[in-house]
C-alpha cells in the first residue's frame, strides 16, 4: 500500500514539475515578446494594421494657345459607409430617409438601398461600398445626406478621392495631347510627363474587417502638390476646322487612314494637327499619330525638292524644254509613265512641275545628274531631308534618302530617276510639311514646335522660342521661283480644282502607288513586293497666302476608295482648300507682324478672376463671359453649381451676374455663341 503511495506520489511530482517548467516557459516566452522583443511586434503590429497610403497629386493642365483647356484632371470619388459607427436609433430613424436620397441620386429603388443597408449593418460591415466616380457637384450633394451629414466618426461617411484625366475638346488631337499611364508616355503629356507631375502626399489607413483599409483623418498628413501646366501652339478653333474637313474626306473615300498638319510659317509653331485611322466598323479615331510617325514614299510631293535642287544648281531654268514624249519612257527596264494618257509633248520645266509630269521631272534630273548622284543626293541633305526635327513627343519617324554604297537599301541603276518623283525614298507627313514650309518662309527652316511655354501656378517659367534648323536651304532666287510656279499648280496646273479668286493658294498635289511586301499566299506560292495597283497614297502640301504666306498645311491619305477617287487634287487637296478658306474667313491676316510672345489672355486673366474668387469666396459667382463654353462649365461646376448651356462657343450671357451670391446646387444657366 505505501509502495503504490509512493508512486503516486512521485507521478505527481513529474506531472507538477512539467508543468511547472511549462509555465516557465510560457512566462518567459511572453516575457521575451514584451520586453526583449517588444518593440519588434509592436512595429509589426502597426505595420499589419495601419500604413501609409498616397494621396496622388493633380497633373498639370495642358492649355490651347488661347487659353482653352485641352487636358486637366477632375476628382472622382468613391463613396464607403461605415455601418459600426452608426448608433442604432440614428440609423432606424434616418434609413428611409438616406434611401429615397440615394435612389434619387444613383438611381435604384429606395427598397434596394434600405435592404442593403440593413444586410450589411447585421453583417457589421464597416466599408459599405454605395458608389464609384461622383464627379463633384454630386459629392458634394450625397455628403449632405442624411446620416452621411452627420461625418465619418458619427455618420459613418467614407470618402476616397482619386483624380481623373479628362480632355475638355474631346477625341479631337487626342495623340498629339498624349497620354501618360499603364500605356507608358506619348504625346504632349509623355514628353513633359516629369514637368505636368506634382508631388504626391500621404494619410494613414487602417485596416478593418476582412482585409479592407480605412482611411484615418490625421493632423500629420501631407497634401499634395499639384503639377505645373503646359501651354502649347494648338490653336482650338483651327484644331476643330482640320479635324472636321480631314474626317468628313476620310468618311466619303472610305480611306484606311490619314492626316493634317497646320503649322504657322514663321515661327514653326502647330496650330492643328489630326490623324485619324479607321476602325473594322468604318469609323474613324486618332488610332496613331501618323503625322509624326509615319515615314512612307510621298510621291509626286517630293517632286519639288527634286525642280529646286536642279534650279538651285542652276543645271536648268523654269524655261527649260524638257519632251515629256507620249507620257511613257522605259527605263532599265521599269516603266515611268503620266496621268495623262498621250504625254504634254514639249513643256518647260516649270510646267512640267504644275502639270506633276513624271516623265518630265525624272527625265531633267536623269540627264543632269546620272553621272554624279551624290550632287543631288547632297542637294536633298542640305534641304534637310535626310533627318529627324528633334520634336519634344516621341515616335518620330525616320526619313531615307538613298545613296550609293548603302548596305541595307542596296543603290541600283533607277535609285536616282525614282528618287526624282518620289519614290524609293522615305519622309514623315510633318518632315514634309517643314520642308514646305521653309519654302514659304522664305527659305528659313524652322523646327515644328507643339509648345510655347511652360508655367507654375500662373507664372512663367520656361518659354519655347522659334528655333531655326537652316537660315537658307536654297538660294532666295530659287525660292521665289518654285513659290510662284506652286501658285500656278493652283491656277492652272494639277489642283485648278481648288483656285479661288477670293484667296490665294500655293502648293503640290502627290499620288503614290503603296508598296505590298512579298508574302505566300493561301496556296503557299510566294508574290514578290510589288507596287499596287489598288492602293494609293493621297497629298497635298502648301501654303496660304500665296504671296505672304501666314501658314502651311499638308494633308496625307492613305488608301481611299478607288473607285470614288485616288489622285491627290480629287482626294487630298479639297481638304487643304476647306482649311485654309475657313482659316481665311476667321483669322485677320496680319503678316507684317508675328511676335513670339504669349497672348493667351483670356487664360491669364478670365483664369486667374477665377481662381482668386474660388480661393477667397465660395459662393459668389465668378464673370465667365468671353470664355469658352468647356472652361467656363468646368469652372462652374467646381464652385458647386449645376450648368446648363445653349450654343456652341464662347459664353456671351450668364444667367447669374458677376458678384452675385448662389447656395451650390443652383442652376445657372449660360448663352454661347
Amino acid at each position: 500500500m505505501a509502495t503504490i503511495k509512493k508512486s503516486i506520489l512521485n507521478k505527481l511530482y513529474i506531472v507538477t514539475a512539467l508543468m511547472t517548467l511549462f509555465f516557465i516557459v510560457i512566462i518567459g516566452r511572453v516575457i521575451n515578446i514584451q520586453y526583449v522583443q517588444g518593440d519588434k511586434y509592436r512595429k509589426l503590429s502597426v505595420e499589419n494594421t495601419i500604413k501609409n497610403d498616397t494621396i496622388f497629386s493633380n497633373r498639370g493642365n495642358i492649355y490651347a494657345a488661347d487659353g482653352n483647356l485641352l487636358a486637366t484632371s477632375m476628382y472622382k470619388y468613391t463613396i464607403r459607409m461605415d455601418l459600426v459607427a452608426v448608433k442604432s436609433n440614428v440609423f432606424e430613424k434616418n434609413i428611409k430617409a438616406l434611401s429615397n436620397s440615394l435612389s434619387q441620386l444613383l438611381g435604384k429603388p429606395s427598397s434596394y438601398y434600405q435592404e442593403r443597408l440593413r444586410t450589411a449593418r447585421k453583417r457589421k460591415n464597416r466599408y459599405l461600398l454605395i458608389t464609384r466616380n461622383l464627379g463633384y457637384n454630386d459629392y458634394m450633394k450625397i455628403k449632405k445626406f442624411p446620416i452621411f451629414k452627420l461625418g465619418p466618426y458619427k455618420g459613418g461617411f467614407i470618402t476616397e478621392q482619386k483624380t481623373v484625366r479628362v480632355r475638355p475638346i474631346g477625341k479631337i488631337a487626342e495623340r498629339t495631347i498624349g497620354y501618360n499611364d499603364y500605356r507608358g508616355g506619348a504625346g504632349i503629356e509623355g514628353a513633359f510627363a516629369e514637368y505636368l507631375e506634382g508631388e504626391n502626399g500621404w494619410r494613414l489607413k487602417q485596416k478593418i474587417a476582412k482585409g479592407q483599409w480605412k482611411p484615418i483623418n490625421d493632423v500629420n498628413e501631407k497634401e499634395p502638390i499639384d503639377g505645373r501646366d503646359v501651354i502649347t501652339t494648338l490653336d482650338v478653333n483651327i484644331q476643330d476646322i482640320t479635324h472636321h474637313a480631314l474626317l468628313r474626306q476620310m468618311e466619303y473615300f472610305e480611306a484606311e487612314h490619314g492626316c493634317a498638319i497646320v503649322m504657322e510659317t514663321a515661327t514653326g509653331e502647330i496650330k492643328a494637327i489630326s490623324n485619324l485611322g479607321r476602325t473594322s466598323k468604318g469609323k474613324y479615331y486618332e488610332k496613331r499619330n501618323y503625322a509624326v510617325w509615319e515615314s512612307h514614299e510621298p510621291g509626286s510631293t517630293f517632286k519639288l525638292a527634286s525642280l529646286m535642287a536642279a534650279l538651285d544648281d542652276k543645271v536648268i531654268d523654269t524655261s527649260t524644254v524638257v519632251d515629256t514624249e507620249k507620257g511613257i519612257i522605259w527605263l532599265h527596264g521599269s516603266k515611268v509613265e503620266d496621268s495623262h494618257r498621250g504625254g504634254y509633248g514639249k513643256i518647260s520645266a516649270a510646267r512640267a512641275f504644275e502639270v506633276s509630269s513624271n516623265v518630265g521631272i525624272v527625265k531633267l534630273i536623269k540627264k543632269h545628274y546620272d553621272d554624279d548622284p551624290w550632287k543631288f543626293i547632297n542637294k536633298m541633305k542640305s534641304f534637310g531631308l535626310d533627318k529627324r526635327l528633334g520634336l519634344h513627343i516621341q515616335g518620330e519617324g525616320k526619313p531615307f534618302i538613298p545613296y550609293p554604297g548603302n548596305k541595307r537599301n542596296p543603290w541600283n541603276k533607277i535609285s536616282l530617276e525614282w528618287m526624282a518623283w518620289g519614290y524609293g525614298v522615305s519622309i514623315t507627313p510633318l518632315q514634309m510639311l517643314a520642308f514646305y514650309n521653309a519654302v514659304a518662309n522664305d527659305g528659313e527652316m524652322v523646327k515644328p514646335r507643339f509648345i510655347k511655354e511652360l508655367r507654375v501656378q500662373n507664372k512663367t517659367e520656361k518659354v519655347f522660342k522659334k528655333v531655326i534648323l537652316k537660315k537658307r536651304i536654297a538660294s532666295q532666287e530659287t525660292i521665289k521661283k518654285v513659290r510662284r510656279i506652286m501658285e500656278n499648280v493652283v491656277r492652272k496646273g494639277t489642283a485648278n480644282n481648288i483656285y479661288s479668286p477670293n484667296f490665294s493658294l500655293a502648293g503640290k498635289t502627290g499620288t503614290a502607288k503603296k508598296w505590298v511586301d512579298g508574302k505566300r499566299d493561301k496556296e503557299g506560292k510566294y508574290i514578290k513586293g510589288h507596287y499596287s495597283s489598288k492602293l494609293y497614297v493621297a497629298s497635298f502640301a502648301g501654303f496660304f497666302p500665296a504671296d505672304k504666306p501666314k501658314y502651311s498645311c499638308i494633308v496625307v491619305i492613305h488608301e481611299p476608295n478607288k473607285k470614288k477617287g485616288y489622285y491627290g487634287a480629287t482626294v487630298a487637296a479639297p481638304v487643304f482648300k476647306e482649311i485654309a478658306q475657313k482659316i481665311y474667313s476667321r483669322t485677320p491676316f496680319d503678316t507684317n507682324n508675328v511676335t513670339e510672345e504669349y497672348s493667351g489672355g483670356g487664360m491669364d486673366s478670365k483664369y486667374q478672376e477665377y481662381y482668386t474668387t474660388l480661393q477667397k469666396e465660395h459662393t459668389v459667382v465668378p464673370n465667365v463671359k468671353g470664355m469658352s463654353g468647356m472652361d467656363a462649365v468646368a469652372l462652374l461646376e467646381n464652385l458647386g453649381l449645376v450648368v446648363k448651356f445653349n450654343g456652341f462657343g464662347k459664353v456671351t450671357k450668364q444667367s447669374k451676374n458677376k458678384g452675385v451670391k448662389f447656395k451650390k446646387g443652383d442652376t445657372i444657366l449660360l448663352n454661347l455663341s
